[in-house]
């Protein structure tokens, strides 16, 4: 019997979803994984800033309908290749959901080229706009039962496909 190994592209999403497990967002839990010549080089969730309370202890700290508390988690991502030195130029990301237009925005100015996404989240018509003008693309990955069927994902499980 021939094994097959999982592709790429559900490896990482497969890791983005796990980090998500570690988000203190009580809204929405993100995952993000950095990848350059297919290496991971850094992780992220949303969260909180590193010694302040989390969402899921204190509530979600609302400003125009916005939490404030939470650092996304591409931000946490590109911020964690900073605080190390490792360059993002030509790498990509894997996110749980659709970048918000910030995010977009940042992990363009970072020189990241592709982005990949699990699942559609209020997808910004100006943020895809401006990775088409970067020349980047975005790819929404889809879970292939084979690999993730035995995991449990609650009502969310419509992004694995046959």
């Amino acid at each position: 019997m021939q094994y097959e190994r999982i592709p790429w592209d559900q490896y990482f999403m497969g890791q983005s979803l796990l980090l998500s497990l570690r988000s203190t967002c009580t809204r929405l839990a993100v995952g993000a994984t950095i990848v350059r010549d297919k290496r991971i080089i850094a992780g992220g969730y949303n969260g909180s800033v590193s010694g302040d309370v989390h969402c899921i202890d204190e509530g979600c700290y609302l400003v125009d309908g916005h939490c404030v508390r939470t650092i996304h988690a591409e931000m946490n991502a590109i911020l964690q290749c900073a605080k190390f030195g490792v360059g993002t130029d030509e790498a990509e990301i894997y996110v749980t959901h659709f970048p918000c237009l910030q995010c977009t925005k940042m992990i363009l100015q970072s020189g990241i080229k592709k982005i990949h996404y699990l699942k559609d989240y209020r997808n910004d018509d100006y943020a895809i706009n401006l990775i088409e003008q970067a020349g980047a693309s975005v790819h929404q990955v889809k879970l292939s039962k084979q690999y993730f069927n035995n995991l449990q994902f609650g009502d969310d499980s419509e992004f694995i496909s046959e």
